[in-house]
């Protein structure tokens, strides 16, 4: 039952991802153009650096799937294109692992072909810490991701129904394992408050999972008899929004959910993200050009980053904080509903460009 779930998932996800690629919220955000802003591109680096951990791309592979046969050779193929791409990578759920041990292999398999790699082995909220202990033995993981889905799971036939333990939940298992522990929202965003309460338990880094990419409401009910779930697929916050919601956060930021070309990666970096995950738009790449045509994908999308940032002025992803942005439609709506200023968004190479010149900063 379990390894035909990941595979509905699988097959649900790209049937989306086929359905529908147009607006998000990423399209409220938009670069102020300045003309001699621009740099050389040897100046540029792609590295990024976030709670003692330094990645040589702010971009990664994100959770996706395991459990199955089927799901074992998407995960084989992910693991080869981080492999030769560089990227860091992120499995699926792990709770097929815990259930079934004989399914290990389509989850092992990300080390078994990207042995050098950053891994980050997945598990939810519920699992034990000796269950995280054994998720991170068997990938040799560089880090570990909880993942947090109360609207999957209300939606899901078979969800679990009880929530009130998984902040105590993320609490131990941060403190019961030796790499760094990252929380994830599963498309559906983490409000300011959620990452502080996150901070508070010690978590290090906040994957925003915002709403705009795979719908797990809409993967859910598509699974019920009678999909009377139909009215929550518009739930939550975008990635965009959530990044916004929770500027000058003490836990980095991570962004996902829409993420459907290399301008919504350099936007996502200026709103504040560390690195950007992708997932959806990988998968239908991987079923339909094959895992040479993910590889030419990825690589295509980080030359594109940095051609952005060489014509942006950014050296490296933080410096796109610098750059002036401007927030419209719903996105700006929102944030004036939470209290958000966005003005000076729009102004703030200059007040970078006067806080380097009181420094002495300046090149």
């Amino acid at each position: 039952m379990i390894a035909q779930r990941k595979d509905d998932h699988v097959r649900l996800a790209v049937e989306q991802q086929r359905a529908h690629r147009g607006h998000n919220e990423f399209d409220d955000v938009s670069f102020i153009h300045h003309a001699l802003a621009g740099i050389d591109r040897t100046d540029i680096s792609l590295a990024t650096c976030f709670a003692g951990v330094e990645w040589p791309v702010p971009l990664y592979i994100n959770a996706m799937t395991g459990g199955s046969p089927m799901t074992g050779v998407i995960n084989r193929d992910l693991a080869i294109a981080a492999r030769e791409t560089g990227v860091p990578i992120a499995t699926g759920s792990m709770s097929p692992y815990f259930k079934d041990p004989s399914s290990s292999d389509t989850f092992s398999v990300l080390r078994r072909e990207n042995p050098d790699g950053f891994i980050m082995a997945n598990v939810n909220a519920t699992a034990s810490v000796e269950q995280a202990r054994q998720a991170i033995r068997l990938l040799q993981a560089d880090a570990l991701q909880v993942h947090l889905n109360t609207i999957q799971e209300t939606v899901m036939p078979e969800g679990d129904r009880s929530f009130a333990s998984w902040g105590p939940r993320i609490g131990e298992i941060v403190a019961g394992v030796d790499v760094p522990v990252f929380v994830k929202e599963v498309g559906f965003g983490l409000s300011r408050s959620s990452v502080e309460a996150l901070g508070k338990l010690g978590v290090r880094v906040a994957d925003v999972g915002g709403r705009g990419g795979t719908n797990f409401a809409r993967i859910e009910n598509g699974r019920r008899e009678l999909a009377d779930f139909t009215y929550l697929e518009g739930w939550g916050q975008s990635a965009p929004a959530c990044l916004l919601d929770s500027q000058g956060s003490s836990v980095s930021l991570f962004s996902s959910g829409g993420v459907r070309n290399p301008l919504d990666i350099v936007r996502s970096l200026a709103l504040g993200a560390a690195a950007v995950g992708a997932s959806g738009q990988f998968l239908r790449t991987l079923l339909d050009d094959g895992v040479d045509g993910l590889i030419a994908q990825i690589c295509t999308w980080i030359d594109h980053v940095e051609a952005l940032m060489t014509a942006l002025g950014a050296r490296t992803p933080a410096d796109l904080t610098r750059c002036d942005v401007l927030i419209s439609g719903a996105l700006h709506s929102f944030c004036s509903n939470r209290g958000i200023e966005t003005g000076q968004l729009a102004t703030r190479s200059i007040a970078s460009l006067n806080t380097r010149k009181t420094t002495g900063d300046t090149p």
